[in-house]
């Protein structure tokens, strides 16, 4: 396993952190493990349809979506 120093972390952070790791009653150490690989596991930072992200974030919560169906763009203005 490999080791970091974290250097210049704000005092507010490292409190936040003391206190989220008291909540989930781990040490904080731990915490900045699970916070660290939580992040670069963060299925978010992989491109996907819009769409399909909007179904997942919203339905959950009841609420109702109807999409609009595609229609071509109009041509440009032309000004010459």
């Amino acid at each position: 396993m490999a080791s970091i120093t974290i250097r210049n972390l704000d005092n507010d952070v490292k409190k936040r952190l003391r206190v989220r790791a008291a909540q989930y009653h781990r040490s904080m150490e731990e915490e900045a493990r699970i916070i660290l690989r939580d992040a670069v596991n963060d299925r978010r930072a992989v491109p996907r349809d819009l769409a399909k992200f909007t179904r997942e974030c919203f339905v959950p919560l009841g609420v109702e979506l109807k999409f609009l169906a595609r229609v071509a763009m109009r041509e440009p203005l032309n000004f010459s």
